[in-house]
């Protein structure tokens, strides 16, 4: 298996999971100690139930499958930012590393590339560094993996030439989220590329997708230069205002 990105939301289907498990176990238990027909009976409706509960957070771990890259909803922003040999590109929120890998296509061998996460095992299987940085390698990268807070990079001001933000926004609260986009601003170059790709969800929930994340961006300094939709993802591309141009009137 050429890639592993670990199971998403891994605690709550393993807890959905063990409560199928316990009565298929004790179906089983007295299907063998029955000796009455009515009691088979019940005993194979344990069982049946149980398999019914296990079933949709089995199917719901293997969407997507923890091995499958899924590169095509990457490929249009990978396409838009137009990353050059001599970028640096910092992906946050690249967790087990599945963005990195979906981006790999689009970058230049000599592309200097960061990824940063918070690696909280507790919502992904397995997420670390090490992961991140294995799939990566496998994909062609030799990425520098840093362990860090989106709503605080650390990194100085005008230090990457691009960053990414794939599957991650939606993740956090708003103002977390809003705060990563500012620190986005702050960490590109005046010339940089901001690419952002999102599930359909902002936090408010009678907004229109489309026009919340797009508003999202603006709102932290951004002009957004190209944007589209690929297999219900949104995705753009910003650059960054001007400083004198976000200053009040």
């Amino acid at each position: 298996m050429r890639y592993y990105f670990g199971i998403y939301h891994w605690q709550r289907r393993f807890r959905r999971i063990l409560g199928g498990v316990a009565p298929i176990v004790l179906g089983v238990l007295l299907w063998r100690l029955a000796r009455r027909n009515h009691l088979r009976v019940a005993a194979l409706g344990l069982v049946f139930v149980g398999g019914r509960r296990i079933r949709g957070p089995i199917r719901s771990m293997l969407d997507p499958p923890p091995w499958d890259v899924r590169r095509e909803k990457y490929e249009q922003l990978a396409m838009a930012l137009s990353i050059s040999e001599d970028d640096r590109l910092l992906d946050i929120g690249c967790g087990t590393g599945r963005s990195l890998v979906g981006l790999a296509d689009g970058l230049p061998s000599g592309t200097a590339v960061i990824g940063l996460d918070v690696f909280d095992d507790r919502v992904i299987l397995g997420n670390g560094p090490r992961l991140a940085a294995r799939n990566a390698r496998a994909a062609g990268l030799d990425p520098a993996i840093v362990a860090g807070d989106a709503a605080r990079l650390p990194f100085e001001e005008h230090a990457m030439d691009a960053v990414t933000a794939c599957r991650v926004l939606h993740d956090l609260p708003r103002t977390d989220a809003e705060a990563a986009l500012e620190e986005c601003y702050r960490v590109l170059s005046p010339n940089g590329r901001l690419g952002v790709l999102e599930l359909p969800l902002p936090h408010d929930a009678d907004a229109e997708p489309d026009t919340y994340w797009r508003t999202r961006i603006v709102d932290a300094g951004f002009t957004v230069t190209a944007s589209g939709t690929d297999g219900g993802y949104l995705w753009y591309v910003a650059t960054p205002e001007p400083v004198s141009s976000r200053e009040p009137a």
